[in-house]
């Protein structure tokens, strides 16, 4: 498990996020339009994993808009946006913020991605939920950069994550 904190309080997570150099683990997810989104997906496109626990947080919507606005300049490379939010909240949030570059993508029917890279909150306030993290894969769902956010009212860093896609 690792700790990390919210508001300046610890607390503690299922696992701990896979490194880089390591095979992502598969996951299934569901897309806004209630379809399935597996990491097979990805296969031959860079991808940056923007994982949270709501799109009800501002820190939350504000890496959603911030790698929506880096998105557009990417070239063979996609950014999912994942968290346990409901595919109609996701879709709510994209229509009323214009948000068109990001694939959203909910883990609310099983759980399992939040549990398969460790990243699920397992006590405090967000229990449950997801911790704020980035995962960056290459071409063939290699892991090439991961952080988990030490303090989750704080936002990532969106500069070393999206240079780990060069």
């Amino acid at each position: 498990m690792a700790t990390i904190t919210f508001h300046g309080k610890p607390v503690e997570t299922v696992g701990i996020l896979p490194k880089s150099g390591q095979q992502a683990p598969d996951f299934k997810l569901v897309k806004s339009d209630l379809s399935t989104f597996t990491l097979a997906d990805l296969k031959g496109k860079k991808a940056v994993l923007n994982i949270f626990p709501s799109l009800d947080t501002g820190v939350c919507a504000a890496s959603v808009r911030r790698f929506n606005a880096e998105a557009a300049a990417l070239d063979n490379a996609v950014v999912v946006c994942i968290s346990k939010d409901l595919p109609f909240a996701h879709s709510r949030f994209c229509a009323a913020e214009g948000i068109e570059n990001v694939i959203t993508a909910s883990d609310f029917r099983n759980g399992n991605f939040g549990t398969d890279y460790g990243l699920t909150i397992s006590n405090g306030p967000l229990e449950g939920l997801h911790s704020r993290s980035v995962v960056v894969l290459d071409e063939n769902g290699k892991i090439i950069y991961t952080e988990q956010v030490s303090e989750i009212a704080e936002e990532p860093n969106y500069e070393k994550a999206l240079q780990a896609l060069n």
